[in-house]
């Protein structure tokens, strides 16, 4: 999971653009961030941490002209250093930066096929760099003629991006720049990574074009939401403002569920399915099994700040009050997406504390978004028990996640899977609450394509094992499994 935003024919310099959006998507990577610029040539700008603490006034500065590509950082493959930071870039055959969003499964087979066929060399761990350099390689490829250099067209372009589909498999969504030519998007043929295009109109009079991970960038900059970007598709939008697009291979829309659940703000839209429409509904269709338990409670309760309109939408069906009995520190990251156990429970105690009085002599029910693997439910039942709660009930507005994710996301070893070999009571024992309750992967479902229109599948691979991408299978998972440990 990352975040990435790209501008196109912005008034005066677009740096600031790129830096108020990249703040929007922090929630998406904590571990770097970047920005590429370019005014007849490229600036750029990395570095480790947050995007508030990376760019100073003097790189600010120095990132100058009216297009450009950010991103924000949360290591899936690859390391947590400054080198596996993104943008990435190459100058061959033209001058391009790339930044993107998911999860390569192929990563080591293109690597070696990179540098053995292409004469590509991979300076990093980071799979940007592989989308990178089989899109530059097959642009390469396109342009080459016996005569020299031909121009980098629309079908050039098109033909890059088909190449990529081919040969990259996983889950990602990109945007890249093309030094004095124009901006690439692109989305996997499984639109399992988000992707959202806007416009708006300049003070000039000129329009400027927006590309970014969630919807919620272009509503902070001022840019009307034109449309997802659609899986399979190649869009280019050339320095003149031209806009040429084509779905350049077999479509098979499986949106990561998870995106709707956890990863994406409450205030975005995503495939035109609202974030926090969808929170609601998840947790309406959690209070019907609640109640067909006949559980009673005193309040229900949110793990802020994921959980809270799931619980209004839950609490207000069950007709129980609604309570805020946690009160989070806003200046700890998110404690799914650090790099390592330790840091999660060390980040943990930091982040959370009790309003005792709420918990005091009452029966709760905690919500959550998930229960992953565990450490957090396991100390926030703690600490509602330290309160004073007298029994304790911990729901999750997703299913049981018992399989790993190869798409991008942080659950990569099977052995931390809290729902994976055990029912139920074993995870309310095990997590020290009275009971733990689950969404069913139909209700889940439901809460978000019910209410869709233009895809009837979702990738649910980390609830039910299904993995849409064909390629996936058990040396993949065990390849990947290896990767994620070597970064802990």
């Amino acid at each position: 999971m990352c975040g990435f935003i790209g501008v196109i024919g912005a008034d005066g310099q677009a740096v600031g653009a790129i830096y108020d959006g990249l703040l929007a998507l922090q929630h998406r990577g904590q571990d770097a961030a970047g920005i590429a610029t370019f005014d007849k040539r490229f600036h750029l700008k990395k570095g480790e941490g947050l995007v508030r603490d990376i760019f100073r006034q003097k790189n600010m500065d120095r990132l100058t002209g009216g297009t450009g590509i950010g991103h924000v950082r949360y290591p899936t493959v690859g390391g947590g250093s400054v080198e596996d930071a993104q943008p990435f870039m190459t100058n061959a055959p033209v001058g391009i930066a790339m930044a993107h969003n998911g999860n390569i499964t192929n990563y080591r087979q293109l690597k070696a096929d990179l540098e053995k066929h292409c004469r590509r060399y991979i300076d990093s761990d980071c799979d940007c760099e592989i989308i990178l350099a089989v899109f530059a390689d097959e642009i390469e490829r396109q342009i080459a003629t016996t005569e020299g250099m031909r121009e980098i067209t629309p079908e050039v372009i098109f033909n890059a991006v088909a190449r990529v589909f081919r040969d990259v498999h996983g889950a990602y969504s990109a945007v890249a720049y093309i030094a004095g030519h124009g901006m690439v998007a692109f989305r996997d043929p499984y639109g399992i990574k988000p992707g959202v295009l806007g416009t708006r109109t300049e003070p000039s009079g000129k329009v400027s074009w927006c590309v970014a991970s969630e919807s919620v960038s272009l509503d902070i900059l001022g840019y009307t939401v034109t449309r997802d970007i659609r899986p399979a598709e190649a869009l280019y939008i050339t320095d003149n403002g031209e806009v040429h697009s084509r779905v350049v291979a077999e479509q098979n829309h499986h949106p990561c569920v998870f995106e709707w659940i956890y990863f994406a703000r409450p205030d975005s839209v995503i495939d035109r399915v609202s974030v926090y429409g969808t929170h609601i509904r998840l947790g309406e269709a959690l209070a019907k099994q609640i109640s067909s338990a006949g559980l009673k409670v005193d309040a229900v309760i949110p793990v802020p700040d994921s959980a809270r309109a799931a619980s209004t939408g839950l609490a207000a069906a069950l007709g129980v009050p609604y309570r805020e009995g946690f009160v989070k520190n806003r200046y700890i990251g998110r404690t799914f997406i650090m790099a390592g156990q330790v840091e999660r429970k060390r980040s943990l105690r930091h982040k959370l504390n009790t309003v005792k009085s709420e918990f005091e002599g009452r029966d709760v029910l905690i919500v959550d978004d998930s229960i992953v693997r565990g450490n957090t439910s396991r100390e926030i039942v703690g600490m509602a028990r330290r309160a004073g709660a007298r029994r304790v009930y911990l729901a999750s507005y997703s299913g049981p996640i018992k399989h790993p994710c190869v798409y991008g996301i942080d659950m990569s070893t099977r052995q931390e899977l809290m729902a994976r070999e055990r029912s139920n009571h074993e995870i309310a024992v095990e997590l020290g609450a009275d009971a733990v309750f689950y969404q069913t992967l139909d209700d889940m479902n439901h809460a978000v394509k019910g209410v869709a229109a233009g895809f009837t599948n979702l990738c649910n691979a980390c609830f039910d094992g299904k993995y849409p991408t064909p390629q996936v299978n058990e040396s993949v998972l065990l390849e990947i499994e290896r990767d994620r440990e070597a970064i802990r």
